[in-house]
């Protein structure tokens, strides 16, 4: 299993901002005798195909839990928020991702007794929805004791044998980018004033990426202090999916749409042309769309390279705001199928991107 890690504060904050987004990982490899399933993987991570020039090694078990959380703006403890939310997370993850992953000795071709309550995906989903609750709990305690508000997003998961299972809150996304397929899939809902009126029909795809709310979160974690930090909760949408040899996880903060220093003037322009694709044609090509973000993660050498990539096109677009990326890929999962169906898409490329700090309305 091989993963990277960037993030970056965001050009147009570099001199009086903050970061306030924060990334956490857990990755639990094991190797033994001829390898994972007797396969055996390349040694160069760039030799995506596992073909190469014929360096290789046995392949070895690999799972691992991630988080990723972005404190939200406008509030005085963003940063916090964030930091509590990848650190409860990923601890509360860690011993689910090894018990989950050591519970099946067979792919190893050894006669041991199985580890007992092996999780099953209901399992999984369910201790990441208790992770990022109690993440929640933590926040609200952290401003009740200190009075200070804090909220962020959060996306995190557990990937094991060949499956991804996530859980989500606010607009922070999930990609999978596929390799064999020269494809992408977002896995993630925003949880956005601007996704809701999109799925409603109320804006086209151009509109939505420019919208003036596009600030504006439904969901997130944290609050003002106020709740009761023991049964503070929030409601976490999860899911889960297949994950192939060559699949690339990109799990990454709305920085990376969100860069558009723009994107007023664009909306205004768009409206009064009466919608014309002449500017909408003009909106694509000053934003990040999701197929970018897949070429830009299909033409790197290395996944240290794809993430150094990802910021410097977000800073390139404007650099509005903090950005964090985490890329993962593991060669002994199962190769992708030739008739594998596109995976979850309820997406399009219309994401919201605006010149303002986040903002919790009410749902």
């Amino acid at each position: 299993m091989r993963y990277a890690t960037n993030y970056d504060i965001g050009e147009r904050k570099r001199e009086s901002g903050i970061n306030e987004d924060s990334i956490a990982l857990t990755v639990f490899e094991q190797g033994h005798r001829e390898g994972y399933r007797g396969q055996r993987i390349a040694v160069d991570p760039t030799e995506r195909d596992g073909d190469g020039d014929g360096r290789d090694r046995p392949a070895n078990r690999g799972a691992a839990g991630f988080v990723l959380a972005d404190g939200a703006g406008g509030h005085d403890a963003g940063d916090v928020a964030s930091y509590i939310a990848t650190t409860v997370v990923c601890e509360q993850l860690a011993n689910v991702v090894v018990r989950a992953a050591r519970a099946d000795p067979d792919p190893f071709d050894v006669d041991v007794e199985r580890t007992p309550e092996v999780p099953d995906e209901a399992d999984l989903r369910g201790a990441i929805e208790d992770a990022i609750v109690a993440a929640h709990q933590a926040i609200v305690a952290n401003a009740a004791e200190t009075g200070v508000g804090a909220y962020t997003t959060v996306v995190a998961g557990i990937v094991v044998e060949g499956r991804l299972h996530y859980g989500w809150v606010g607009d922070s996304r999930a990609y999978l980018v596929n390799c064999a397929q020269s494809d992408i899939a977002r896995l993630t809902r925003d949880h956005s004033v601007v996704e809701e009126l999109h799925r409603e029909g109320e804006l086209d795809d151009a509109e939505a990426h420019v919208h003036p709310r596009g600030n504006e979160i439904t969901r997130a974690l944290g609050g003002t202090g106020t709740e009761n930090p023991e049964t503070a909760s929030v409601a976490v949408e999860t899911e889960s999916v297949d994950v192939y040899a060559e699949d690339i996880l990109l799990v990454t903060s709305d920085g990376l749409i969100d860069a558009q220093t723009d994107a007023p003037h664009l909306h205004e322009e768009y409206v009064e042309s009466d919608r014309s694709e002449d500017v909408a044609e003009r909106i694509r090509e000053a934003v990040v769309t999701d197929a970018e973000i897949r070429d830009t993660v299909l033409d790197a050498e290395s996944l240290d390279d794809a993430a150094a990539s990802l910021v410097e096109l977000s800073n390139d677009r404007g650099g509005k705001d903090n950005l964090s990326a985490l890329l993962l890929r593991d060669g002994a999962f199962p190769a992708t199928p030739e008739d594998a169906e596109v995976r979850f898409r309820d997406v399009d490329e219309t994401r919201p991107v605006e010149d303002r700090e986040t903002v919790i309305v009410d749902e």
